[in-house]
Order: structure tokens, then C-alpha cells, then sequence
């Protein structure tokens, strides 16, 4: 069962006796943990028939106590197990998983990590319950879930927007969301979301970001890439210059592999770098401007702007004259 399954099947009230939700990506964990919360209990009822403990305070004579205790004035009982990664006595859960009470909810919320599936516990579960693991959205499939996400709140988004919430927010899908948030407050349904929204809103310039700064270099806009750099240097917590680096050089290799494509269409590109069409336009337009030599050549540009970065070699310079030096020598 994926996601969107589990808590279509929560909000119609079709609940299982135990739900392990595991996995790097604690946004899905905490969205069907509050889902669950929000719909096996009326209000009138929480107060004796729901009971939350955190892994590093539960004790498992406890917690079983609590599991095979009967509902009062209520068809059911949660218990809901958070941060269950602290608690070392997990996997000695897989007798309660075997026999588990038809009365009680059991939600076990284990996040940055994912537990063995080989494990007794796991198997137990299948059988009686759901195991979801979370995974991390990755960048490629970023656009298409913002653009989902917002879909189902009633919005659209053009391009640009997205781009500069997925370059500058990234798969951090718990701050995306605030973020998406603000906006949904602020801006009537059925809005559609621009890049002056996302600037006026949120605080990420429209003009002067990684994003831009990138497309400027993919244009060979010596002048525009420069106005760029200027604003980084008058406002360093715009950006970092190991985030510069890491976009540079994702673009850099990305136009590479495109230059060894027997099929250069959009839609091919697209499929094969996984990034959005959009994005595979503007790639195969800046691997005209860039020769295989010069890609190589500011690829190991990068590589020695990456270690300078971090201190090596850097003789203490500051890092917006390391920038300029960057866009100066790849460019040149």
C-alpha cells in the first residue's frame, strides 16, 4: 500500500492493528502518525483511550501493558510509539505483532532509518497490519511533487516557481511544505503560483539565486552571472559557495552525458538524466555552448573550488572572491 492509499483507507476509517512506519523521509511518518491520531479517536474519547510514549522513555513491560489494555466508552485504543528508533527493545515487539489486540491501534513511528524486513517483527506485521517504508523524494522527482502537492491543495505552479523551490528548498519535504504553506494562506485557491509569489513570500530572490546564477553560466551571461555573484557577496546568507559548487558541477556533467547521447530530443534527455522537461530544454541548449573540452576543464575547475571550500589550499581567502574567481575562470 502506498501513501496516498493508507490514508485515503484512514480517513474512510479502515484501520489495521498495528502500523510500522519506518524510513529515511520523516515527513510521510509524521503525515499518516497525525492522520492516524486525527481519526481512530472522537475528542470526547482521547483522554482515556490514547496513550503516546517516545522510544527513549518506553519501557516494554509498559508498553505492552498499555497495547493489551481494553477501550472505555470506546470501540478502540491508540497507542502511538514515537521516535521508536531510540528504543532498544524494538525488535522484542514481534510477540505482540503475532497475537495483536483487535481493539488496539498501534502505530510505531521509527524515522532516519529502516528496520531489518528479514526481521520476525516486520513479517508479523505484514500479515495483520502495514509496513510502510519512507523514502526520501529524490531531486529529479522533486518538480513533479511539488506540483502534486500543490495540485491537491488546489493550486498550479509554473515552472520557474518550481525549480526555485526544488534548487533552493531541496528534498527537505517537511520545510518545502511550510513553506508551501505560507503560501496557501496567503494567495486565494486556485492561484496560480509564480516566481515573484516565491520571492515576495518566502524570501528566495527570483533574480539572484544558485538557479539563476547556473542558467546565466549556461548562457555564457558574463554580465548577469556577475550581477549575480555581486548580490551573493553584499548577502552571504543567500547562498554558500559549496552549494554553488555542487550545482555547477551536477550541471556540468549532466550537459556532458548529453553530448554522448545518440538522441538529444527533450523527452529522451528528460528520461535519462530524470529531471523535468523543462529542465532538460535548458541542458540540451547549454551543451551547444560548451565543447566536451571545456566541460572537463571546468569539471576539474570545480573539483579544486570544492577542496578550497572546505579550506584546503585557500590561503584564507574569503569566499566571495573565491566565487568570482570560479565564474571568472569558468567562463574564461
Amino acid at each position: 500500500m502506498d501513501f496516498k492509499q493508507i490514508i485515503h483507507s484512514i480517513r474512510n476509517k479502515e484501520f489495521k492493528p498495528i502500523y510500522i512506519l519506518h524510513g529515511d523521509e520523516p515527513y510521510f511518518i509524521d503525515k499518516i502518525s497525525n492522520t492516524i491520531e486525527e481519526y481512530v479517536l472522537e475528542e470526547h474519547e482521547r483522554d482515556f483511550n490514547q496513550t503516546i510514549i517516545y522510544g527513549r522513555d518506553a519501557d516494554l513491560v509498559n508498553l505492552i501493558s498499555e497495547l493489551k489494555g481494553y477501550p472505555m466508552m470506546s470501540e478502540r485504543r491508540l497507542v502511538i510509539l514515537r521516535e521508536a528508533q531510540d528504543f532498544k527493545q524494538i525488535e522484542l515487539l514481534e510477540s505482540y505483532a503475532e497475537t495483536p489486540m483487535n481493539s488496539t491501534i498501534f502505530v510505531i513511528c521509527y524515522k532516519y532509518k529502516t528496520l531489518d524486513s528479514r526481521k520476525k517483527l516486520i513479517k508479523e506485521t505484514t500479515k495483520s497490519g502495514i509496513v510502510y517504508k519512507s523514502d526520501k523524494v529524490k531531486e529529479y522527482q522533486l518538480p513533479d511533487w511539488i506540483v502534486g502537492y500543490l495540485k491537491e491543495k488546489g493550486f498550479t505552479i509554473n515552472s520557474k516557481a518550481t525549480m526555485l523551490l526544488a534548487e533552493n528548498v531541496g528534498n527537505d519535504l517537511s520545510r518545502l511544505v511550510n513553506e508551501i504553506e505560507k503560501l496557501s494562506i496567503i494567495l486565494p485557491k486556485g492561484s496560480l503560483i509564480t516566481d515573484q509569489h516565491i520571492e515576495e513570500n518566502i524570501g528566495i530572490s527570483k533574480d539572484y539565486n544558485v538557479f539563476e546564477l547556473t542558467n546565466a553560466i549556461s548562457k555564457l551571461d558574463i554580465s548577469k552571472a556577475n550581477k549575480i555573484v555581486n548580490y551573493f557577496e553584499h548577502n552571504p546568507k543567500a547562498t554558500d559557495l559549496t552549494v554553488v559548487v555542487s550545482n555547477l558541477f551536477k550541471f556540468f556533467t549532466q550537459i556532458m552525458r548529453i553530448h554522448f547521447y545518440p538522441n538529444k530530443s527533450r523527452d529522451f534527455v528528460a528520461n535519462a538524466l530524470k529531471v523535468h522537461p523543462f529542465v532538460a530544454g535548458e541542458l540540451s541548449q547549454a551543451s551547444g555552448k560548451f565543447p566536451p573540452k571545456k566541460i572537463a576543464a571546468n569539471i576539474e575547475i570545480l573539483y579544486e573550488f570544492d577542496l578550497r571550500s572546505k579550506g584546503v589550499n585557500s590561503n584564507n581567502v574569503e569566499q566571495a572572491e573565491l566565487l568570482k574567481e570560479l565564474i571568472f575562470r569558468l567562463l574564461n
